[in-house]
């Protein structure tokens, strides 16, 4: 039986993208009937995070983009706050980053780890924060960023990997499951967006909740057809996402949304036509015990 979890959602910088990237070879006719969309072709998207607090054990799914930028970059990427939303995110229901126990990363696009460094100082290197932390990363994932691919090395943080290799702390994951979470945490593997994403499922008392990273980044990328124009290779992130919707609609689960600005979590569902969708949708969790 699973342990009793206490889950928050955690927001961190968000970021306005061209919708077109987003909704990869989807017409702008269909995808801004599900998004709103400003004058630059941009939508809204969030950098959310994941905190569980599992007995003693505090863990962190990503860390979202974070204030890493300098700003000619942030502009550059839409990140709209100069301040570590993340930080103020944690305090506000009580942690800090020295808190967390255990940080596990997805993968390491900046967007999604680069939560993990302190917000930019002119004239200052970049500093790795949460202290206290485990790190969590796929081994395949770490591979990649340590020797980018041409089309997705813009994604990456340079300093990011030998910092983290540095600390000591850092766990390379090559396993359905870590010593260090247990056997509550499942790892999936994708491969479709970047070369070894974890995709962690949580046992809790209401069926298991996949984090869905940027398999699935929000609500309108549930439905099979629709993948990014940033996917490595969109046909094999389709099946991937078959098999995991299948698996998890057998057992009645739920998705956490990290980039969707509206969504946190919902129950997946599947409609006479067999289109999969969203139930009981969230848009945050304070407290919530699972």
């Amino acid at each position: 039986m699973a342990s009793e979890k206490r889950l928050f959602s955690i927001m961190g910088n968000s970021q306005k993208l061209d919708g077109g990237a987003m909704f990869g070879n989807v017409p702008k006719a269909l995808w801004q009937r599900w998004v709103e969309v400003d004058e630059l072709n941009r939508i809204d998207l969030a950098c959310r995070a994941l905190l569980v607090v599992d007995g003693k054990k505090r863990i962190l799914f990503e860390t979202g983009i974070g204030a890493f930028f300098e700003p000619k970059m942030r502009e550059r990427f839409g990140v709209q706050e100069s301040e570590h939303v993340l930080l103020d995110s944690l305090q506000q229901v009580g942690f800090s980053h020295q808190d967390i126990d255990i940080v596990v990363l997805s993968h390491l696009h900046f967007d999604h780890a680069g939560g993990l460094l302190a917000a930019w100082q002119e004239d200052k290197l970049p500093e790795l924060l949460f202290p206290n932390a485990q790190f969590l990363v796929g081994l395949e994932a770490w591979q990649r960023a340590c020797k980018p691919h041409p089309r997705d090395r813009a994604s990456f943080i340079p300093e990011l990997t030998g910092l983290l290799q540095n600390s000591g702390r850092l766990h390379l994951i090559d396993d359905e499951t870590h010593q260090l979470l247990g056997s509550d945490y499942r790892f999936h593997i994708s491969n479709g967006h970047t070369p070894g994403m974890l995709l962690t499922e949580i046992a809790t008392s209401q069926g298991p909740l996949v984090f869905a990273a940027d398999l699935i980044p929000g609500v309108p990328w549930v439905h099979l057809p629709i993948t990014m124009g940033y996917d490595r290779f969109p046909e094999s992130l389709i099946d991937e996402k078959t098999q995991l919707l299948n698996d998890l609609l057998s057992e009645k689960g739920s998705l956490y949304f990290t980039h969707d600005s509206n969504v946190c979590m919902g129950t997946l569902l599947q409609d006479q036509k067999g289109r999969f969708g969203i139930e009981n949708p969230l848009k945050q969790l304070i407290n919530f015990r699972v």
